[in-house]
């Protein structure tokens, strides 16, 4: 699905302030309600605009340790090893990836010693064969979707 400038500009928009509502979109992008509904509609059908949820800082709330793993796993199993590893708590993400192992998975702990029960759980996982494991020291660029909406906008002018 194209996103153009308008597009563009109501996800920032909504980027920086998820809680406005339709109307006060429309009044700050000039543009009438029932455009700024009509393109919610269309990007949320299309896949594009998948919900609103808040961002939270994991470390506020008990999990200040961020570790990625990346899991060898044994052929055809990637189904039933990723539903396993959706059902450990503290895996955040995981992607099916090429290279050295299969799957990349971002998982949280409280400390070490919790890391070390997450893995151990992860390990644990049949399909599971190999698991290599860096602990993220800091974060110099968190997720983010800004730049690539901000050159849609440019893009277009």
């Amino acid at each position: 699905m194209e996103l153009d400038a308008l597009d563009a500009r109501l996800l920032l928009l909504l980027t920086d302030a998820s809680r406005l509502g339709v109307l006060e979109c429309a009044r700050r992008l000039g543009v009438a309600r029932g455009t700024v509904q009509a393109r919610l509609d269309r990007m949320s059908a299309g896949g594009v605009l998948t919900g609103f949820p808040p961002e939270l800082r994991l470390d506020a709330v008990g999990y200040g340790l961020t570790a990625f793993a990346v899991l060898e796993i044994a052929q055809g199993r990637r189904g039933e090893v990723a539903e396993a590893l959706a059902a450990i708590d503290e895996v955040c993400e995981v992607h099916a990836t090429t290279g050295q192992g299969d799957l990349f998975v971002r998982l949280v702990a409280r400390s070490n010693d919790d890391l070390q029960r997450v893995i151990d759980e992860v390990v644990g996982v049949p399909g599971v064969l190999r698991t290599s494991t860096s602990i993220a020291l800091s974060t110099p660029v968190a997720p983010r979707v800004r730049p690539l909406l901000e050159r849609i906008a440019r893009d277009d002018e």
